[in-house]
């Protein structure tokens, strides 16, 4: 273990955990990206197709998407 750590190479552990909040954080505000811009075009289908119910369930699933988003960078700073 000595060798290694004198030889320049990182503990393990930290590299793991490190990778894993990163890796959590991107995939949440790539799902939270994902889900903004599918609630955009619903909302957009269901007033081009005047459907209120399909309207208003693009608006929530949009504000849905901005909120993980939101989480994912959040969770970046803290490096959780």
């Amino acid at each position: 273990m000595r060798e290694a750590l004198s030889a320049g190479a990182a503990p393990t552990c930290f590299s793991i955990q490190k990778g894993k909040s990163t890796r959590q954080s991107t995939e949440d505000k790539a799902k939270g990206t994902f889900h903004e811009v599918k609630g955009k075009v619903k909302e957009k289908v269901g007033r081009a197709m005047n459907n209120p119910d399909l309207e208003t369930e693009g608006q929530v699933e949009k504000i849905g998407g901005r909120v993980q988003k939101k989480i994912g960078q959040v969770e970046k700073v803290l490096g959780e």
